[in-house]
């Protein structure tokens, strides 16, 4: 039971990390030519690795980010990636420790970008961050599951 659970916690974490790139694909950007069609994403390893310079990008594309909001958003990412590979590789953790500093990497980089934000992008974010929860919380379930990733609705 509590493998069960530590593993899909440990999922949510991982589909909180690659499910904006699934929003950024179906919000129909064009921007992502970088990559040759048939070429594997970077976070390719099988274990939800996302690259942080993409998921900048797609918030930048989101939430309308200033360079300078761009660049701190893009930092605060990469610590993040940093920070959850280290606690992956630390065997010396038991698998409660791990997913709990884990959930703690992310609640900590979310409230750091949230704080960069103004009050209109704050309020995007908040509607974000739920709608992903909800999201997590519906495939975690094992029940129904909703049709589409967190922010599937029209961009302004």
């Amino acid at each position: 039971m509590l493998k069960r659970c530590l593993l899909a916690l440990i999922l949510a974490g991982l589909v909180y990390t690659v499910a904006p790139s699934a929003v950024a694909q179906d919000s129909g950007g064009n921007d992502q030519q970088s990559a040759p069609a048939g070429a594997p994403p970077e976070h390719g390893r099988g274990r939800g690795h996302f690259d942080p310079a993409k998921r900048a990008e797609m918030l930048s594309e989101q939430l309308k980010l200033s360079s300078d909001q761009q660049s701190k958003v893009g930092d605060i990412l990469k610590s993040e990636q940093s920070q959850m590979e280290a606690v992956h590789q630390d065997s010396s953790l038991s698998q409660q420790d791990r997913r709990s500093k884990m959930m703690d990497i992310h609640k900590t980089s979310n409230d750091q970008i949230r704080g960069l934000l103004d009050s209109d992008q704050q309020k995007k974010w908040d509607q974000m961050q739920a709608r992903q929860e909800q999201w997590i919380q519906g495939h975690h379930r094992g029940g129904e599951t909703p049709p589409a990733p967190p922010d599937s609705s029209p961009q302004k």
